[in-house]
C-alpha cells in the first residue's frame, strides 16, 4: 500500500515527551544514531523484547530512501500514462491465469469478504507482479530513516514500532522483513500497521504470512478492503479503494485492471 498522497506534508519536529521518548527528527543523517538509540529505549519501555530490538542494531541512515521519497514520479504523469504503465497486456494475461489456478481460493475469499476476485488479483498484479517484486530493502532501515526524517516523522515512527511488534510476535523474522523503500511488506505491500490490524491466517497454519502464503496474502487484502467499507455487489469503483491507496490515479487503474480481467 503506497503513501503517495502523504507527499507535500510540511516539515515538523517530534519533540521528546519524556526520558524514553525518541529525540528530535532531522533532515540530514547527522543525528540519526542518537535518535535511533533514544527510539530503542522507547520501544523497550513499550514492551518490545530484546530479540526484536536487535533488528535496529547497526542501522544506518539511508540517503537512497530519502531520495526515493522525494522523487515519486507517478505524481507527474497523466492518468492515461499511469494506466498504460501498470495495466499491461502481460499482467492481464497472468492475472487470468492466476484466477484460473486459484479459482477455489478466490471463490472462497469472495464469498467470505464480498470483495470481487478481479479487484484482488488487480492489486496483487499492480503491487508486486504477483509477489515477484516485493522489494529487497531492509524494512527496519527504511522505516527508521523515514521516522527520523522530519517530513513524516510521526507517521513512520508508528510504522517502525508496528514492524518491531511483528518481529516481537514472531509473525516474521527480522531477516524476512525486506520490502519496498517505504517499508511495505508482502505480496500486496502492506504497511506494518496494516499488517498488524488486517492480516489474517487464512490457511490455518497459525501464522499471518503475507510473503509466502498465497491464501493469507489474498484473504488479508480482501479483509482490509472489507474493513475499510467495501460493499458486496457495489462494483469495482468503490471509495474503499481510497483507503488502499490515496492516489486517485492508482484507484482508477485498479478498477480498469479489474474490468479488463473480467
Amino acid at each position: 500500500m503506497k503513501l503517495k498522497t502523504l507527499a507535500g506534508v510540511g516539515l515538523f519536529m517530534v519533540l521528546a515527551a519524556g526520558p524514553a521518548a525518541a529525540a528530535s527528527c532531522g533532515n540530514t543523517g547527522a543525528g540519526f544514531d542518537r535518535w535511533l538509540g533514544s527510539f530503542k529505549k522507547e520501544a523497550a519501555a513499550k514492551g518490545i523484547g530484546k530479540r526484536a530490538l536487535k533488528s535496529l542494531n547497526g542501522l544506518t541512515y539511508s540517503r537512497q530512501v530519502i531520495r526515493l521519497d522525494r522523487n515519486q514520479k507517478s505524481f507527474r504523469i497523466s492518468q492515461a500514462a499511469f494506466i498504460k504503465g501498470r495495466v499491461t497486456p502481460g499482467r492481464i494475461k497472468r492475472a487470468k491465469q492466476k484466477l484460473k489456478k486459484h479459482a477455489r481460493l478466490f471463490a472462497s475469499i469472495e464469498k467470505k469478504y464480498g470483495v470481487p476476485k478481479e479487484i484482488i488479483v488487480a492489486i496483487w498484479a499492480m503491487e508486486t507482479d504477483f509477489g515477484a517484486n516485493r522489494g529487497k530493502m531492509n524494512v527496519f532501515r527504511s522505516l527508521a530513516t523515514l521516522a527520523y526524517d522530519c517530513r513524516r516523522s510521526k507517521f513512520f515512527k508508528n510504522e517502525l514500532m508496528a514492524a518491531l511488534k511483528i518481529a516481537h510476535r514472531g509473525w516474521m523474522t527480522p531477516r524476512q522483513m525486506r520490502g519496498a523503500w517505504a517499508g511495505e511488506l508482502g505480496q500486496t505491500q502492506f504497511l506494518a500497521s496494516s499488517y498488524l490490524n488486517y492480516a489474517v491466517d487464512y490457511n490455518g497454519d497459525g501464522r499471518r504470512d503475507l510473503v509466502r502464503s498465497t491464501a493469507d496474502v489474498l484473504a488479508s487484502t480482501a479483509n482490509y478492503l472489507k474493513r475499510k467499507g467495501w460493499r458486496r455487489g457495489g462494483g469495482f469503483k468503490q471509495r474503499a479503494l481510497a483507503e488502499w491507496n490515496k492516489s486517485r490515479k492508482y484507484q482508477v487503474a485498479i478498477a480498469v485492471f479489474a474490468e479488463r480481467v473480467k
